[in-house]
């Protein structure tokens, strides 16, 4: 950036102001480094945090790697955007219970955004003739039921992450959402937003390809595609963790994929940046219900189940 005193032609006697003025404005330039901006925060007005921003987003899984994921963020100085939903984890326990709550208010702390995955991780199937919507709910090991859920019932499986999102961290969680598998209809989208979510999917270059079998996709495969294709403005999209997936994706692709982005010129900024959701985020969020509403035909006592990799 030029200097102060390059952009500005002064008397030979204005000198000694000028360097006064060069000392303020750097004086005030050490102030303006903030700590992480809050939950659901803007960027402070005229602070541009990068010019060539990528969008990291994560959607909960089975939470083996999600320590890795984090520290890597944090290494690498790395904003990025968590999706919740209950699902279970390698230790036997769920993605937003008592013992992970403490994780997530840390990285609340951080800097991060945070946004719905649905409850029970329900995935989209059809619409139906009377309104309702017919889903797949699968996450983890567990064998996949078919649910049916009204627009009402589809707007409690949003807003359940959210109240407990809140009850972990103190922090509100932003009125986003991403559908599991990334499958929705116009109608759906319609009953989300009416009641107060809008809808976060991924940039087709943004698809990383850690819920893919290694096999098949093996991690320097999916590296070297990633580094090719990623550009400015892409919203990526990975997981805390796959179960299907033999050769762990993090943080063995994730460490030299932010390096090489980062070699190239490319920043991990957070939602609340992207020029699309910018203004969306910066609304406070909606009181939650403070009861939950029926959880559709498979009853309100099914768990989330093993997350298997639904194609996109």
């Amino acid at each position: 950036m030029p200097s102060f005193a390059s952009r500005c032609r002064t008397p030979r006697g204005a000198r000694r102001s000028l360097a006064v003025a060069v000392a303020v404005a750097f004086v005030l330039g050490l102030a303006a480094v903030t700590p992480a901006l809050p939950q659901g925060a803007s960027s402070p007005a005229g602070v541009i945090p990068c010019d060539k921003p990528v969008y990291l987003t994560f959607d909960t899984g089975h939470m083996g790697v999600a320590p890795l994921i984090a520290d890597t963020l944090r290494r690498f100085d790395a904003k990025a955007t968590f999706f919740l939903a209950q699902e279970p984890t390698m230790d036997g326990g769920q993605t937003l219970d008592d013992k992970w709550a403490p994780w997530w208010k840390q990285l609340a702390a951080q800097g991060h955004d945070f946004g719905s995955h649905t409850w029970f991780h329900d995935a989209w199937s059809v619409d139906l003739p009377d309104g309702k919507f017919r889903f797949r709910r699968a996450a983890g090991e567990q064998v996949p039921q078919t649910v049916v859920l009204s627009a009402a019932e589809y707007c409690e499986e949003l807003r359940r992450p959210a109240r407990r999102f809140l009850e972990m961290t103190g922090r509100p969680m932003s009125m986003i959402f991403r559908a599991p598998a990334g499958r929705t209809s116009p109608a759906l989208l319609a009953a989300a937003q009416a009641c107060g979510f809008r809808h976060v999917g991924w940039s087709a270059s943004g698809f990383l390809g850690d819920e893919l079998p290694s096999d098949k996709y093996p991690n320097q495969a999916l590296l070297d595609q990633a580094l090719r294709r990623v550009k400015p403005g892409d919203i990526l999209m990975a997981h805390l963790g796959i179960w299907s997936r033999q050769d762990p994706w993090a943080p063995a692709v994730l460490e030299p994929l932010l390096q090489g982005l980062k070699s190239r010129g490319l920043c991990f900024a957070p939602l609340r940046d992207h020029p699309d959701y910018a203004a969306w985020m910066r609304k406070p969020m909606e009181a939650p219900a403070s009861k939950p509403a029926a959880s559709g035909s498979a009853g309100a006592a099914a768990t989330a189940g093993p997350k298997d990799a639904l194609r996109r």
